[in-house]
């Protein structure tokens, strides 16, 4: 048995991936879908390499950044937070449970409590206060603000899996 597309559709999908025409959270977890329903071994096989690929390329692209930040108006994501998530997927031993870049990262924002370290952060730098060093009750507040945005960007992100894309 084969996947719910065709074999043409299928070389569409992976020539979409390689050549980054599809670069949205959206589409790539539409493909995503697609190759997990593949019954066959060689089409799921011929999806491997380009989809881990591509997830790679939408988060080193900014592309995920962007996403993050289309979703935090307010207060725009914090870069640095998703700059250490993917360091730190890249030193975890096991991040190669999952070809999936940003699923690895979202995941270790969580599991790391980044937004809160980084929202603490970002909301004490002088910055952020015209220059001036904030009151801790200031500070405080902005770092809850920070917070609580960040946090339902990653959780939306998240929602897009009901199954984590691992191997095991």
């Amino acid at each position: 048995m084969r996947c719910v597309v065709g074999q043409q559709s299928i070389r569409n999908l992976i020539e979409s991936l390689q050549t980054h025409r599809v670069n949205t959270l959206t589409e790539l977890c539409r493909i995503e879908r697609v190759a997990a329903s593949c019954d066959s071994e060689e089409d799921a096989r011929a999806f491997q390499g380009p989809m881990t690929a591509a997830w790679n390329y939408y988060v080193t692209s900014n592309q995920m950044l962007s996403e993050l930040r289309g979703l935090t108006r307010s207060y725009p994501f914090c870069g640095d937070i998703l700059t250490e998530a993917q360091a730190s997927v890249r030193n975890d031993p096991d991040s190669n449970r999952s070809w999936n870049l940003a699923w690895l990262c979202l995941v270790k924002i969580q599991d790391d409590n980044l937004i809160a370290t980084y929202a603490a952060s970002e909301a004490a730098r002088p910055e952020m206060w015209g220059g001036r060093m904030p009151e801790p009750e200031e500070a405080d507040q902005l770092a809850a603000c920070f917070q609580y945005e960040w946090d339902m960007a990653v959780h939306n992100m998240l929602r897009h899996w009901s199954v984590a894309p691992t191997w095991y």
